[in-house]
């Protein structure tokens, strides 16, 4: 198991010098995050994002996430346009030296909460997603950005994107993502690149939009695509865990082989497929991260995994979710479950 944390770049509040103190950190996540999506990353660019990691003695692991664009997903026209963009990023990503690279197919929104702090019994805030009020919206007619939005979109260009989804079926989605797949898949075999998809967060459509990365049945599919190795997963416990029927340790020892990347972090199912974020322990939420853990070690899993969204605690301010302290609570809690279990 390789321990990483996730950097959000020179204007990261969250430093490398502080990052890299954190016991037995020495991998970082991390993106270009101005490159419109779509557009090819520059070598250049990589290669200064690598050497401003490589600089604080650490090692950039994983690239995440590199974006789809949503004619891709959409199918539209101009895909292959997109598509063309995309493998010449894979390449110069590969050139590099990067061998993972985290995506996602999740139409319009990434992950969704309806509350960046929600207040728990310790007086710790988190974050939230509430079913029953995400229900009573819609995002077309209702002025509201909620966490997680892509805030570059108008509310006017928004609202026409909402639309084409809403128009397009589960299957639709399904052959984009071949389509798409089946376009890149032969880049990143070629230049030994693990592409590796996360799954919808939550996994569940929102607002009329299909979602289809939700646990079994979406990998046993994902793989039929493909069953090269490349062809990866981005096993993330708290969003794969917002549905009780994931099995996760069974989902880790099944899929194993093509798991190339690993979010730990626990939640707690409320009522009505809502949830909050919890400490990473397992007895403060719904996950048994102990035996996660013990799944990992079953497959011999050598690769990386980052401690995810986090408390904000100790009155530390910054991006909700992705403060230090409590993400640096919970690598040295990873540490300690595979201490444990080896």
């Amino acid at each position: 198991m390789q321990l990483s944390f996730r950097w959000y770049g020179d204007t990261d509040p969250v430093t490398l010098d502080k990052i890299k103190q954190i016991p037995d950190m020495k991998n970082i996540v991390s993106a270009i995050y101005d490159v419109p999506v779509g557009e090819v990353w520059p070598k250049e660019r990589i290669n200064s994002l690598k050497a401003s990691i490589e600089k604080e003695g650490l090692s950039l692991a994983v690239i995440e996430s590199l974006p789809v664009h949503e004619s891709i997903k959409l199918g539209e026209a101009d895909r292959d346009d997109y598509i063309a963009n995309y493998k010449e990023s894979l390449k110069n990503l590969a050139e590099a030296g990067i061998k993972t690279v985290c995506y996602n197919f999740m139409p319009v929104f990434d992950w969704t909460r309806t509350d960046l702090e929600h207040e728990l019994e310790d007086g710790s805030t988190a974050l939230l997603y509430d079913h029953d009020f995400i229900q009573k919206i819609d995002p077309v007619t209702t002025n509201l950005n909620l966490p997680g939005w892509d805030e570059s979109y108008t509310k006017e260009e928004m609202a026409a994107l909402i639309e084409k989804y809403r128009h397009i079926s589960e299957e639709d989605l399904w052959e984009n993502l071949g389509y798409f797949l089946n376009e890149v898949l032969p880049i990143a075999i070629e230049h030994d690149v693990d592409l590796t998809i996360h799954p919808d967060d939550p996994p569940w459509s929102l607002f009329g939009i299909p979602r289809i990365i939700k646990g079994r049945e979406s990998y046993q599919r994902l793989l039929s695509i493909n069953n090269a190795k490349n062809n990866g997963i981005c096993f993330c416990t708290g969003s794969l865990g917002c549905l009780e029927e994931n099995d996760l340790p069974a989902l880790i020892r099944e899929f194993g082989d093509h798991i190339h990347f690993v979010h730990m972090r626990n939640i707690k199912r409320l009522d009505n497929h809502s949830f909050v974020e919890t400490s990473h322990l397992s007895k403060e939420g719904s996950i048994d991260m102990k035996e996660v853990a013990r799944a990992l070690k079953d497959i011999n899993y050598q690769k990386t995994i980052r401690p995810d969204h986090g408390r904000m605690i100790w009155g530390e301010t910054g991006k909700a979710g992705y403060g230090l302290f409590d993400r640096a609570l919970g690598a040295t809690y990873i540490n300690g479950l595979f201490e444990g279990v080896e």
